[in-house]
């Protein structure tokens, strides 16, 4: 318990938003799921099956559930590792059962929204344990635990049991349950994606042409974004090439579009999501210590071409 507290002490931001993160889940839970006979996925799931069954309050049930889980994370992922997951695993059973009034207050009886919001908020409140690099125990152990010994994918280990629960709903309670149950844990883990890799999306942008210095400019000129040159060749005609690597935010992408059509209309570019990004320019850390640079030099007459173009797009909207 002294390590535990020194790990608070040392990460109260961190443990502050694990917390906040369990509460949400389990809000979700007993506001959405339970009242409308739905499960979730792991040892939570389980602990739902038979609260329906006896009544047994869930959070003491998941507790119960995560000790030999912890025992053996202990024995087989380390002292470091299970010390988060036994501050997460008794934050969630604790939140379980504390919030358990809620299910008085359902706001709906219709199985789909509850589904639906069930999925998004139970998402929302692991996306943010995820985010903080906690875990609420259970089949996360199982998962890291044949991640290191039998090098299986620590979501399809989830999966694979998450679809066990499943089929127990579908036969204890009926077919309808169990769909919806699918549902709520398909938007759960779409939702908890969306958190943990951030809603503000980024896009990595390729760009090939023959004019790679020019549109480099104009990037770094008119957006102030880095711009990094990779070298390629065409495998048929065995030009070397320079390729413009861009990474922007969803809104710069209309003006690199213009950037480039106006230097070069001929130019191959190719746009791809990038899911995390980190470094200047993007982290807030990274921003304080950027510096663009003033003196650029680029080609007067492109410059106001580009100037032209996104003049008039700026008039077109």
């Amino acid at each position: 318990m002294q390590a535990t507290a020194s790990l608070v002490k040392l990460n109260p931001l961190k443990y502050l938003g694990i917390l906040a993160g369990c509460l949400i889940a389990a809000s979700s839970i007993n506001l959405f799921v339970v009242p409308s006979s739905l499960l979730t996925g792991g040892v939570t799931g389980i602990a739902i099956i038979f609260y329906f069954l006896t009544g047994l309050p869930i959070g003491a049930q998941t507790l119960a559930y995560n000790i030999p889980l912890l025992i053996a994370s202990y024995k087989l992922l380390g002292k470091r590792y299970t010390l988060d997951v036994v501050i997460g695993t008794l934050m969630f059973s604790l939140a379980l059962d504390a919030t358990k009034f809620l299910g008085a207050y359902a706001p709906t009886d219709d199985l789909m929204l509850a589904a639906i919001y069930g999925g998004i908020f139970n998402g929302i409140g692991y996306g943010i344990v995820f985010r903080m690099n906690g875990s609420t125990g259970g089949f996360d152990i199982l998962g890291a635990i044949f991640k290191k010994y039998y090098s299986m994918e620590i979501g399809s280990v989830i999966f694979g049991f998450n679809c066990f629960i499943v089929a127990i709903a579908g036969v204890l309670f009926n077919i309808s349950s169990a769909m919806f149950t699918l549902i709520c844990m398909y938007i759960t883990s779409q939702m908890t994606n969306k958190v943990i890799d951030g809603f503000n999306q980024r896009k990595a942008i390729l760009i090939i042409s023959d004019h790679a210095k020019d549109i480099a400019d104009g990037i770094i000129t008119d957006l102030g974004r880095g711009v990094t040159f990779l070298h390629g060749e065409g495998a048929y005609t065995g030009a070397q090439k320079k390729i413009v690597m861009v990474v922007v935010g969803m809104t710069q992408i209309a003006k690199i579009k213009i950037i480039v059509r106006t230097v070069d209309e001929s130019a191959f570019m190719l746009i791809l999501a990038a899911s995390e990004v980190q470094g200047s320019g993007f982290t807030r850390t990274a921003r304080q210590n950027v510096h663009y640079r003033t003196d650029q030099k680029i080609n007067p007459e492109v410059e106001q071409k580009i100037q032209d173009a996104l003049a008039k797009r700026g008039d077109d909207d």
